[in-house]
């Protein structure tokens, strides 16, 4: 949580440039404002024509910019690849453990052998180790697709990780060019109904809390996804360039989260502004140091399946791309919330020049600066916990660690998007403090004058 920093008044004297009412008998606002992450400031106040029209004339061009980016890259109806039969590139079905019955793992390994892709049924070395112990002998009656009904059997061993249960529901792999009784075989727990759950009390959280606001996160975010899955990840396997489509596609998920969340004003343009400049900054680092450090993005069996099926595809451009794609998120709180604070500085306190306004709205910066590069480096180093005990366990040096592909891509990766989240809170800063100080207050006046009669009136009719 962060706190605005505020010139106080005392008690008895107004804030400078405001009497005992603001001119239309209405008291003061206070000039006491606290700020947290949460950007429900209510609904910014009016600003002049004249500034209105010069943030369009940089952000409509721009906005126009995208939506030709995204008519040119918009993927085609590209044929689907052969699958493979390796990794996530195998045909799956859903089906249920119908029993599971023990028996003795020697007298399974007599004549057992592993099935394709799996990794559970007796066999080699591990099929020693458990040969004179308890072994679990499941049936497993498939769900879904041509073969539904079909019962197979699944011998698992009991230094195995995963222990069938009767009843569960299970994920199975299908290779049609195995034996029969070898073509299916369990890869995973069916795991939809608790992710769904967890979906539904997430979404419940955020509309109790945000009300409306919260509706459009959700719209907002349910968008987002469709361009992930309908115009990014098509358009990079069709063979465009990734950093590209990753510019086009996060500008437009920007444009369309901002103001759908924080409402078609100047203050949200002013923050889509910072997150545009920053976003710009993080592309520049990204394709600098990726290049500098030959950071090829193929570094496990997923990226090597990718670039196997497409070797057509740029990986080192997609990490660049993810890059990019990643530090957007927390750039839009960065900058919303920094546009919003010198927003509501200038309305507790007019007279302030955009020199005090920067001034007060990078006090606020500094500690959010702390919170969210924390945040930050904490969230890529959990995601790579696994691989960093490995390199412990290893008693490797730091600097071996650090020099292995696998986690100087996790290095770059933090270190380029705190850069530009850094950089964004001055940046955004001294953008909104200069829009705001440039506005005309005659004809901000005029309007909220207009404002308030319309709200008196709507207030008469109830």
């Amino acid at each position: 949580m962060t706190t605005t920093h505020q010139p106080s008044f005392p008690p008895s004297e107004p804030p400078p440039g405001r009497g005992a009412d603001d001119g239309h008998g209405h008291a003061p606002r206070p000039s006491g404002h606290s700020h947290g992450h949460s950007h429900s400031h209510g609904p910014a106040a009016p600003v002049s024509r004249h500034l209105r029209r010069v943030i369009a004339a940089i952000l409509v061009p721009f906005a126009a910019a995208v939506v030709v980016g995204l008519v040119l890259l918009w993927p085609g109806g590209a044929p689907p690849h052969e699958r493979t039969g390796v990794g996530f590139d195998r045909q799956t079905q859903q089906a249920t453990v119908t029993r599971v019955v023990t028996v003795n793992c020697k007298s399974v390994n007599a004549s057992g052998g592993t099935p394709p892709g799996g990794t559970s049924t007796a066999g080699g070395s591990s099929a020693q180790q458990g040969a004179n112990g308890t072994c679990k002998k499941a049936t497993v009656r498939v769900d879904t697709g041509k073969d539904k009904g079909r019962t197979f059997t699944e011998i698992v061993q009991p230094d195995q990780s995963r222990q069938l249960r009767e009843g569960e529901k299970v994920v199975v792999a299908y290779e049609p060019s195995a034996p029969r009784d070898l073509q299916y075989s369990v890869t995973d727990v069916d795991r939809r109904l608790p992710m769904a759950l967890l979906a539904g009390i997430f979404a419940l959280a955020v509309v109790v809390v945000g009300r409306l606001r919260g509706v459009t996160a959700l719209i907002a975010l349910a968008i987002s996804f469709l361009v992930l899955n309908l115009f990014i990840l098509p358009a990079i396997l069709q063979g465009s360039n990734p950093l590209l489509v990753a510019i086009v596609g996060s500008s437009a998920i920007m444009l369309i989260a901002l103001y759908m969340c924080h409402g078609l004003s100047a203050r949200t343009s002013v923050a889509v502004l910072g997150t545009l400049i920053s976003l710009s900054l993080i592309g520049v680092l990204g394709a600098l140091f990726i290049g500098w450090a030959a950071l090829t993005g193929n570094t496990d069996d997923n990226t090597g399946l990718i670039h196997g099926l497409y070797p057509s595809i740029d990986m080192s451009g997609l990490l660049l791309a993810g890059v990019i794609i990643g530090s957007l998120g927390v750039l839009d709180d960065v900058t919303v919330t920094q546009t919003s604070a010198v927003w509501e500085l200038h309305e507790a306190n007019p007279a302030m020049g955009w020199r005090g306004l920067y001034r007060a709205g990078i006090r606020i910066g500094r500690d959010h600066i702390a919170s969210v590069v924390n945040t930050l480096v904490l969230a890529y180093a959990g995601a790579a916990l696994p691989l960093l005990l490995l390199f412990s366990i290893a008693q490797s040096s730091v600097e071996t660690v650090a020099g292995s592909e696998l986690v100087a891509e996790e290095i770059v990766r933090t270190l380029i998007g705190s850069i530009g989240l850094v950089a964004s809170v001055p940046v955004t800063t001294l953008l909104a403090a200069l829009v705001v100080a440039a506005d005309r207050p005659e004809e901000t006046a005029g309007a909220r004058e207009a404002a308030a009669r319309g709200g008196r009136g709507r207030r008469r009719k109830h």
